[in-house]
């Protein structure tokens, strides 16, 4: 009925060598590319993430589908995603220069109720965008955010201004 042809399904068909450099420089080119072109996501997972996602969906895919011929090919492929994924995390960790490349500092978005509209300008998010997000943090009026930023994984984190303490505002003196 259905046969398998097991030497095409387990015999590695290509260099593991050819797998791993076509591996890196497809992960490292897309990884600069989106690094340099896109700008951080409101509320989206990472590039880093969403990169790693969807070249271990294709290629996983590929060797499942016949187009690399064996299961071992594919195998190398993903173990060679997630190796730079992971090895990307590493540097962005213990190499100072690495980790703004890898992980962008916190950028200010409001600072004591005020929109900083150049850095909404650079990251491309609008008023209602930002807007909506500070609402999602529980905080109804901008004017009662002392700090917003949007960090490095896209999201948008809400320092609310500190409700002012009983006998700190102006005395008023009865008579």
């Amino acid at each position: 009925m259905a046969s398998v042809d097991w030497a095409r399904t387990l015999v590695v068909d290509k260099s593991l060598l050819e797998i791993f450099v076509r591996g890196t420089l497809t992960y490292l080119a897309l990884f600069l590319l989106l690094r340099l072109t896109l700008k951080r996501q409101t509320g989206s997972i990472g590039i880093t993430n969403l990169l790693t996602l969807v070249l271990i969906a294709d290629a996983a895919q590929n060797a499942m589908a016949d187009e690399y011929r064996s299961v071992p090919t594919g195998i190398a492929l993903v173990a060679t995603i997630i190796f730079w994924s992971w090895f990307l995390d590493w540097l962005g960790y213990r190499v100072r220069w690495m980790q703004r490349f890898v992980h962008p500092p916190s950028l200010p978005l409001v600072k004591d109720g005020r929109l900083l509209r150049r850095n909404m300008r650079e990251e491309l998010i609008t008023d209602d965008e930002l807007l909506s997000q500070i609402r999602l943090q529980g905080v109804a009026d901008v004017a009662d955010v002392r700090e917003a930023f949007i960090e490095s994984d896209g999201r948008i984190s809400v320092v609310k201004r500190e409700p002012p303490s009983p006998g700190s505002g102006p005395q008023r003196r009865i008579a």
